[in-house]
């Protein structure tokens, strides 16, 4: 170590001696003083670049977490994936292509040779049980002469039907009758099929296209499983009855989104679909846009209903559009393209707390952040008030939320913004309360119209299907495609929220709509049609549901 020189005699040092001490020791203290100012400063530069650090750990900690819940589980290979692909696009090409208005040949008109024909109609296989249904004339006398009418011949035509875990065959038989007096030939009319000369019954049809669209098998797909039975449907004639049925419904659910516009209350939201690109082989994101009315945890006794809408991107025109008659509260995500709805003043934003509980939830999973615990607990005694008054009339659920709620979202409001001057700007749990927070007066809009709900889990519970879809079919493959699936989720989605099994509605309405008067489609609508007893859900989901874990 080194020692100290020895301080001279200060009482023996001449003047110039003294002085010249006391500047030397001015001068070392001077740069001491400098090397600690720069010292200090290096200090304070890696202090802030270690909480540069932390918070940058803190994002990709975050990010990863997100990451990580955001996954399928699902792996497979490259080329099987392609052939999805193809699969699904050759489904949509020809599910398009029946959808196309029918012209009558002519000898001008008439197809080359080698263009797309539709396959030979094979009859129906022969160990199929049947059922013989016979269909009587509604003379019971020759309607020319009064004579007594005798068998003469018969018409037969066999329409493929679908019951659960079997086939069968339905033989519709229309004798003929003939006067014995003056030959005049008796015999009643066909019925109508939902299809025009299809083979397909209406409960072979909603078999189709719930199992598509509700359990996610694609066409091809189908096809496999039929031929295990010993019936062979291609997937071009399958892809005729999906476009044709579609076509058939389009009526009614042109009504359902007559009805859902019609509320004083809807929850939106959205989410991205693939979509194959045609010629290129590639796809492009779409979307799928969802709007639900359900106003039962209010005490409402309407009828709940979803509309879907498809579009080929995410420009803010197209729930501009979708939204152009709607006049009340939309319960929504923070996404801009709304905004211009919100600015003709006749619709109010209604924010979603469940959006700001999730990122601190995401917080909490990825790092154990004090704040984020903290105000998950607060959050969830907000949500375990709409538990007790959900199902309440508004009036009720505002005064409750009123005297309860309103103190509780105030002191979470102070405590965030004491937890801002303590933390560093830079954080994900200052940018989560800043989200919370540049949103208040849309957070906590419910608390004075009892009619809202503290979420918008109703519209986030309507697009679970999409996310099922999606990971079975990879995208849609086209446009038509895309719009076409969102009638049939509006259908499928409708006939769940109302509690009715969606194939059963579907055999239903199937069956009587092609003679239904289109100047009374309500009458079909899912609330409207009887089902039998044994298809109706014996647990309808539970309306209103509002709970944190729907997002953990």
């Amino acid at each position: 170590m080194n020692s100290r020189a020895p301080l001279p005699d200060i009482d023996t040092l001449p003047p110039q001696a003294l002085r010249s001490l006391l500047l030397a020791q001015h001068q070392t203290l001077s740069v001491q003083a400098e090397e600690i100012q720069a010292q200090r400063a290096q200090l304070e530069a890696k202090d802030q670049q270690l909480a540069g650090r932390q918070a940058e750990i803190e994002r990709l900690q975050l990010l990863i977490a997100k990451l990580r819940r955001m996954q399928f589980g699902r792996r497979s290979e490259k080329l099987a994936g392609q052939i999805e692909q193809l699969e699904l696009q050759l489904d949509e090409l020809a599910t398009a292509q029946a959808e196309a208005p029918q012209v009558p040949p002519t000898p001008e008109t008439a197809a080359p040779a080698g263009s797309r024909r539709k396959p030979a109609r094979r009859p129906l296989p022969g160990h199929l049980p049947r059922q013989k249904r016979t269909i009587l004339p509604k003379e019971t006398a020759c309607p020319d002469c009064g004579g007594a009418l005798k068998t003469l011949g018969e018409d037969v035509a066999e329409i493929l039907e679908y019951v659960p875990a079997h086939f069968h065959v339905i033989q519709q038989v229309r004798p003929k009758l003939a006067c014995t007096h003056c030959d005049k030939i008796v015999q009643a009319e066909a019925p109508s099929r939902p299809i025009a000369r299809g083979l397909a019954g209406p409960g072979l049809l909603a078999h189709v296209l719930v199992s598509k669209y509700c359990d996610h098998l694609p066409l091809y797909r189908q096809e496999e499983i039929y031929a295990r039975e010993g019936v062979e449907l291609d997937r071009a004639t399958l892809a005729d009855w999906v476009g044709g049925a579609s076509q058939l419904l389009a009526p009614l659910v042109e009504a359902l989104r007559r009805h859902v516009m019609g509320a004083a209350k809807l929850h939106a939201d959205d989410t991205p679909v693939p979509v194959l690109q045609p010629g290129l082989g590639k796809t492009k994101t779409g979307r799928l846009w969802t709007y639900v009315r359900d106003d039962r945890p209010a005490g409402d006794a309407t009828p709940p209903a979803v509309w879907f809408a498809y579009s080929p991107d995410r420009k803010g025109e197209h729930p501009q559009n979708h939204l152009r008659a709607f006049t009340g509260t939309l319960q929504a995500d923070a996404y801009a393209g709304f905004d211009p709805v919100y600015e003709t003043g006749r619709v109010r934003e209604a924010a979603c707390m469940a959006h700001v509980r999730r990122k601190f939830y995401d917080l909490q999973v990825a790092q154990k952040a004090p704040v984020a615990e903290e105000t998950l607990q607060r959050i969830a005694a907000l949500y375990a008030i709409e538990k007790e008054i959900r199902g309440h009339p508004p009036e009720e659920r505002c005064q409750v939320r009123q005297a309860r709620s309103r103190p509780l979202l105030e002191a979470l409001r102070a405590w965030w913004e004491s937890c801002l001057s303590k933390l560093s700007r830079k954080t994900e749990t200052t940018a989560a309360i800043k989200y919370a927070l540049a949103r208040w007066e849309a957070l906590t809009r419910y608390l004075e119209d009892g009619r809202l709900e503290i979420d918008n889990n109703a519209a986030e519970r309507a697009l679970r299907a999409i996310a099922l879809g999606r990971k079975n079919y990879l995208f849609a493959g086209s446009d038509a495609g895309g719009e076409r699936a969102a009638a049939l989720y509006t259908l499928i989605g409708t006939a769940k929220l109302n509690g009715v099994d969606p194939e059963a509605y579907l055999r239903e309405v199937l069956s009587r709509i092609a003679d239904h008067p289109i100047n009374r489609i309500e009458e079909l609508l899912p609330w409207n049609v009887p089902t039998p007893a044994a298809y109706h859900r014996s647990d309808p989901e539970e309306p209103g549901h509002s709970s944190p874990s729907v997002h953990q």
